[in-house]
């Protein structure tokens, strides 16, 4: 299959999630600014989770174009991938309307955490595809950030249950880790 038509796919995927997401906004009853204190927490998690498929969109489209061949293998991973982030928007509303409470801290690191193993997996299968000479391996490195965010967000589901708010920091510590786009596959590309 064409890498191509696997990312067109992805960036289709990607832009529903963001749309779905964003019709959790829902139009304050009333003409006045106090009438949207109710959506603040909404929005937060909203404004989070933009940024968070935004990080994955933009590192995806990198990391396809350090893919020489799409095979099964990396096509079942992108879908795995691409599922986890279909439960962004359900994580995303489910802690704003409930104001960021223990069980939805908890279940959106969960959906978080999964997401970025499901990543690190199309990684490794797109790396498999082309072995030791891999622009990809070379490019990730040792990647330390995709071996730090998982522990954060383990971290942060366990911390949910104690103080939600604090494992609602480490999910923003790590947006913020990433929220500059990775360089090293842009460099890797550039060199050869």
């Amino acid at each position: 299959m064409n890498k191509n038509r696997l990312e067109a796919f992805s960036d289709g995927v990607i832009a529903i999630i963001i749309t779905i997401m964003v019709l959790e906004l829902k139009i304050p009853h009333g003409a006045e600014f106090s009438a949207l204190r109710p959506l603040i927490p909404v929005f937060f998690s909203y404004l989070l989770s933009f940024t968070y498929v935004g990080i994955y969109w933009n590192n995806h489209h990198h990391m396809l174009h350090a893919t020489p061949h799409v095979t099964g293998r990396v096509l079942w991973a992108n879908l795995h991938f691409l599922f986890w982030l279909s439960l962004f928007p359900f994580a995303t509303a489910w802690a704003g309307e409930n104001h960021f409470s223990a069980a939805t801290m908890a279940v959106y690191g969960l959906v978080l955490l999964m997401a970025s193993l499901a990543y690190w997996l199309l990684q490794q299968a797109i790396i498999s595809t082309d072995c030791a000479s891999s622009k990809l391996l070379t490019a990730v490195g040792r990647d330390r950030k995709g071996k730090i965010s998982p522990l954060l967000y383990a971290i942060g589901i366990a911390l949910s249950f104690y103080t939600p708010w604090l494992s609602g920091v480490l999910y923003v510590i790590v947006a913020l880790m990433w929220l500059v786009p990775d360089r090293r596959i842009e460099t890797v590309l550039a060199q050869k």
